[in-house]
């Protein structure tokens, strides 16, 4: 008898590990993608001030700065703008409205209702910069993103940043700790971005390089190009910046990856926000990393820091920002190295966009059903069904135009030039019906392919932008009313637009979540093309005695195209789910669940 219980009790242990380190939420995930400065401003008394922009560009003090108003106009300046007599595109980098981690607390019972399980933060760590990809400490989270600025530069001033030993918990510390105990209170996840191929100029590490010169242990860290003579009044201090910009200071690699000391620091870093506590129960911490510039730093590094992630929590989800091959050619990079085992789980899929893109989108330059059908299968064949299950399928993000802004300019490759300080010709007004229907149509087709769907924040309800900045507006929420668009970056006539929530287009998102979340077969289901002719492309997605079959129409006409259309098996019933039976209009898509 004794030995049966004792059999029960290691099955039930045995239960509850594998269900606590269960990776199943990475298939189940839907992702939304947040940049916290432009999200939402809960609590405005920790707005940031003119003296927190310092260390990063432009650089220059300004005479005259505030922070903007939430609801205003995004193309026009405001009086301290105005007085700097400087254009629209140096002061959209000036500008900060105010968003915080009490803004994210705040909206989360609203991400619960969209049906979101799984977050992306941009980079929260202590930054002058507004997007935060310059960090002077990967160990505190942004002091204007938590409750005291000013208490939590006591903190600073009382630590070793070098001496993991003497850190402490800023009063921003303990807002994000509390944001992940929010978050997963309703059930979701939380990764935040890495940023470890570069520092911003305030970084601790290079103001000691900076003040000690070659004396400094830290001088190893940078690659250094020139050291200041202080028998000179001139300031000859130079080093390295990622691709050239020095306001983002390079780290150090060597074979390995970034060198040793540069690795201790990281591996002190990854403990301090995956077990906050460090108890070895890693549910008070985040559930991963995004991994910024991946491709720039040697894979063994990553190789590393995955064996670091999983000591903490297995369970974790790592995805890496691997993108360009060759940029100006429009060549992305085949990820597969990364995805192999030892180092990502998933990475943004850039190359599902540009697939979308150049097939629903592209007017002159679409490519044909057919292609696009070898293209899709082409990345999945790269990167293995098992992995794509868990890929992050985005459709933009902060670093490229938004997806509905795309739609309302075709024929342009993702991420080149789409804006207005390169391309006078782009478009920037707001998507007509016609532009949002298409929208509806290419969330769609990512709702239903393999890979977990990704949004940007703000798409949901109807949001434009060109590339950045513009991608970069401050949330659309209901009960704000927002100034019209009506002002253009260079004094252009333009037609005002509306700006406010799209609510048919909001709705739309919650019913393909809810979707995905009630089939398995759009979760885990396998894949199998069934017809890509004539701008008609058809897929089926099965598991278990599910099957979901996906019609779209690419083209700008009606075609006469329906389930029947597809020979299936005569005893199977059709039931359409969502979209159009039969006759398919332009931009349409039919989807049936196949009993």
């Amino acid at each position: 008898m004794i030995k049966f219980f004792s059999i029960i009790i290691i099955l039930l242990f045995t239960g509850c590990i594998e269900k606590k380190y269960s990776t199943s939420w990475q298939e189940d995930a839907i992702w939304y993608q947040i940049f916290p400065e432009r999200f939402y401003n809960g609590d405005v008394s920790n707005d940031p001030i003119l003296e927190s922009l310092k260390g990063t560009w432009p650089y220059e003090v300004q005479e005259s700065w505030s922070v903007m108003p939430w609801t205003s106009e995004w193309y026009k300046f405001q009086p301290w703008e105005k007085q700097n007599g400087r254009d629209f595109y140096y002061n959209a980098q000036l500008r900060r409205y105010g968003g915080d981690i009490q803004g994210i607390i705040e909206k989360l019972d609203y991400l619960e209702n969209l049906g979101i399980n799984a977050i992306y933060l941009n980079p929260i760590f202590e930054s002058p910069s507004a997007h935060k990809y310059g960090a002077k400490y990967y160990h505190h989270i942004d002091n204007n993103f938590g409750p005291n600025p000013k208490h939590d530069e006591t903190i600073w001033e009382s630590e070793n940043p070098a001496d993991p030993n003497t850190w402490q918990w800023t009063s921003a510390d303990s807002l994000f700790l509390k944001l992940i105990k929010e978050v997963h209170h309703r059930d979701m996840h939380i990764i935040i971005d890495g940023v470890f191929n570069h520092v911003g100029i305030p970084f601790w590490a290079l103001e000691d390089v900076r003040e000690n010169g070659e004396r400094s242990r830290y001088a190893s860290w940078f690659h250094i190009t020139s050291w200041d003579d202080p028998t000179t009044e001139a300031d000859e201090f130079d080093y390295s910046g990622w691709f050239g910009f020095k306001d983002l200071p390079e780290l150090s690699e060597d074979e390995h990856g970034l060198i040793p000391p540069i690795q201790d620091h990281l591996h002190a870093v990854v403990k301090r926000w995956m077990d906050p506590n460090g108890d070895g129960d890693p549910s008070d911490g985040i559930d991963g990393w995004r991994l910024d510039v991946a491709e720039t730093v040697n894979i063994e590094f990553w190789k590393i820091f995955r064996t670091w992630v999983d000591e903490i929590n297995p369970n974790a989800y790592l995805t890496g920002e691997v993108w360009w091959e060759n940029y100006f050619d429009n060549i992305m990079i085949d990820a597969s190295p990364w995805l192999e085992g030892d180092a990502f789980h998933s990475v943004m899929n850039y190359r599902f966009a540009d697939a979308i893109f150049k097939f629903f989108i592209d007017d002159k330059n679409k490519i044909s059903t057919e292609k696009f059908g070898e293209y899709l299968n082409f990345v999945i064949e790269d990167y293995g069904f098992e992995t794509f299950s868990k890929i992050q399928n985005l459709l933009g993000s902060h670093d490229t135009e938004r997806i509905a802004s795309a739609c309302a300019n075709p024929d342009r490759w993702i991420d080149h030039a789409n804006n207005l300080n390169y391309n006078p010709e782009f478009n920037i007004r707001k998507p007509n019906q016609t532009e949002y229907e298409l929208q509806k149509q290419i969330i769609t087709f990512q709702f239903m392919f393999p890979g977990t769907p990704y949004i940007f924040y703000g798409d949901e309800v109807g949001m434009w932008g060109a590339d950045d900045p513009d991608s970069r507006k401050p949330m659309i929420w209901p009960e704000f009313q927002y100034e019209n668009e009506s002002v253009d970056p260079f004094g252009n006539i333009r037609k005002s637009d509306n700006v406010s929530v799209n609510q048919n287009l909001f709705t739309h998102y919650q019913i393909l979540i809810q979707l995905r979340k009630k089939y398995s077969a759009l979760r885990r289901g396998n894949y199998e093309m069934l017809y890509a002719e004539n701008e008609i492309f058809a897929f089926s997605r099965k598991h278990k005695k599910e099957q979901i079959i996906s019609i779209f129409n690419a083209s700008n006409f009606h075609q006469e195209f329906s389930i029947d259309s597809l020979n299936l098996d005569g005893e199977s019933q059709s039931i359409l789910l969502l979209g159009s039976q039969g006759s398919l209009p332009p931009h349409s898509y039919s989807i049936y669940e196949i009993k």
